[in-house]
């Protein structure tokens, strides 16, 4: 939040001071100092990135270069979330009836979703939906094997899993005005 280098050590000078009255310390290795304007740079922060982006709509109406804070899930975050979905799906389940799986899977998609819903992470919502319905539709084409009819994996699709009760986290954010 600072207009130059010296004003923004000077804060971070500032901030030890009040820490080391509280007995606290910066970590040396997750402090740093980043530069948000016009959207150079961002940071992650409790598992969302952080960065400056352009707001699209103005750029096209009036040609004005106006950059918006924005989060969505951190690299790190999007890694875990597939891992937890690959524990729930794993290859040795393929037999075990598929609402079974999704009863697990369910609660860990609500949970992931309901953390992150109120930023600006409908691709990521929609990368990871895409990620869950691959994940059982290979389930499916496992459970068959070498009796898969000629097109059957077609009627598969994320629909076909939401109408059997897979949580959805597209259209799910609320943002905190809403929330």
């Amino acid at each position: 939040m600072c207009d130059t280098k010296a004003a923004c050590e000077q804060a971070e000078r500032r901030v030890r001071d009040v820490f080391a009255r509280l007995g606290l310390e910066l970590h040396p290795d997750k402090t740093r100092q980043v530069d948000l304007s016009r959207g150079r740079e961002g940071f992650d922060f409790l598992g969302c990135h952080v960065r400056k982006r352009m707001s699209g709509p103005l750029w096209e109406r009036a040609h004005r270069r106006v950059y918006y804070l924005q989060r969505w899930p951190s690299l790190r975050a999007m890694r875990r979330i597939r891992q937890r979905v690959k524990a729930c799906t794993p290859r040795g389940v393929c037999h075990r009836d598929l609402r079974e799986t999704l009863a697990q899977l369910n609660p860990v998609l609500r949970g992931w979703g309901a953390y992150f819903r109120t930023g600006n992470a409908a691709i990521k919502f929609g990368q990871v939906d895409a990620y869950v319905a691959w994940r059982l539709k290979r389930l499916l084409v496992m459970r068959h094997g070498r009796h898969l009819r000629p097109g059957q994996p077609a009627q598969w699709t994320p629909d076909f899993f939401h109408a059997l009760g897979l949580h959805r986290l597209r259209g799910t954010i609320r943002y905190p005005e809403a929330a």
